[in-house]
């Protein structure tokens, strides 16, 4: 990671302290940015992985309107 910036995501408390630690900083980073990588959105991780999860939920027999509205509960339940 040659160019990098400071950002300011909220987390939990203990989030923020485990984060205290220099290297685990240097590794939250990382992943994060190899998560996001803007640069390649047609091979984004993580919306390959919520594809994935999504494809198995659809076939333990969930429909789409129901896993949105699993998806819905869940993020509105971790609203800050």
């Amino acid at each position: 990671m040659n160019d990098t910036v400071m950002v300011q995501i909220p987390v939990s408390r203990e989030a923020a302290a485990a984060l205290q630690e220099q290297a685990r900083r240097e590794k939250v980073g990382k992943l994060v940015s190899n998560l996001l990588r803007p640069e390649a959105p047609v091979s984004d991780p993580l919306a390959a992985l919520i594809a994935e999860i999504k494809a198995a939920a659809r076939a333990e027999g969930l429909s789409d309107k129901e896993i949105d509205a699993e998806l819905a509960a869940y993020n509105a339940d971790r609203r800050l």
